[in-house]
């Protein structure tokens, strides 16, 4: 049973599982809060380690731990019965409560911490750890947005590209993709197909390569397995804004002369690319091109 784990006669998903495990709950605990929210009636400690297949001692403590911390409520004595608490309140809750610990943290940490010039880069890991980085740093832009990026990737943060829009941030995007007008968030919003193409040649077009307020920068290969850099180094920086302004020069050029460029070169720079790939290269660009 690929993903789900056997639970008497029902199924514990096993994603919910361990999205549980990622806030704290043991596996136990997540078991049998998942089977106290199946059952309509109060379940005893025996009943819960029955149906919810879990060693009754450590149903026991399952159950202690999660009263509490609110997930479960006692709903009577001799014997004491159990009942989940509604999902929704809990981890309404659960947000809020580590919402504001991790402020008080963090701004105890910061009293402490040095000043530092953060040169470091950082490596993520996951599509969900990679897509949020870049939300945030949509998120918290104050003014300059340079991004290079393909559509089906981009489409995903439309709406954090949007309310930044909104918010008067000026963008240059260089599109992969045949669509630039679903990609123009407002009037400071300037966004243009990639060598009036929009194909995709080498594996740098493959990447995401956004940078935020002349200060900090990701790249991510979000294919199969997500993966990004993300970093503040000055040098860095100014390298992925070079990638993205170079590509809005030759955006312009494409506009103004591109008649006279497939005439010098060939159809999408065959003759200077193939002049500096390597075999494998020059492979895929002749089956995404049919030259």
């Amino acid at each position: 049973m690929s993903g789900k784990l056997a639970v008497n006669s029902g199924l514990v998903p096993g994603d919910i599982l361990a999205g549980l495990k990622r806030l704290g709950f043991t596996d136990y605990e997540g078991r049998i809060y998942i089977q106290l929210l199946r059952q309509n009636t109060p379940s005893t400690a025996y009943e819960v380690s029955k149906n919810a297949a879990v060693p009754r001692p450590n149903t026991y403590n399952a159950l202690e731990s999660l009263a509490q911390r609110g997930a479960v409520l006692a709903v009577s004595e001799n014997p004491s019965r159990f009942v989940a608490a509604p999902p929704q309140e809990l981890f309404e809750s659960i947000a809020r409560q580590t919402g504001t610990l991790c402020a008080n943290i963090g701004a105890q940490l910061a009293e402490m911490a040095q000043p530092v010039d953060d040169q470091h880069v950082w490596t993520l890991a996951g599509d969900l750890d990679v897509h949020d980085k870049i939300d945030a740093l949509i998120r918290d832009c104050a003014d300059t947005l340079m991004i290079k990026a393909h559509d089906d990737i981009l489409r995903r943060h439309k709406p954090a590209l949007r309310e930044a829009g909104q918010r008067g941030v000026e963008m240059l995007i260089i599109l992969f993709g045949p669509d630039p007008d679903e990609f123009t968030f407002g009037p400071r919003c300037r966004t243009y197909i990639h060598e009036g193409n929009g194909v995709r040649m080498g594996s740098t077009d493959n990447l995401f390569t956004i940078a935020a307020d002349h200060r900090e920068m990701v790249t991510a290969k979000v294919a199969d397995q997500a993966v990004a850099v993300h970093t503040r180094n000055t040098t860095i920086v100014n390298l992925a804004e070079s990638l993205v302004r170079h590509d809005y020069y030759m955006a312009e050029v494409f506009l103004k002369f591109g008649d006279q460029i497939d005439a010098a070169f060939g159809p999408y720079l065959r003759d200077l690319r193939l002049g500096c790939f390597t075999e494998e290269q020059a492979e895929s660009f002749r089956q995404k091109t049919g030259l």
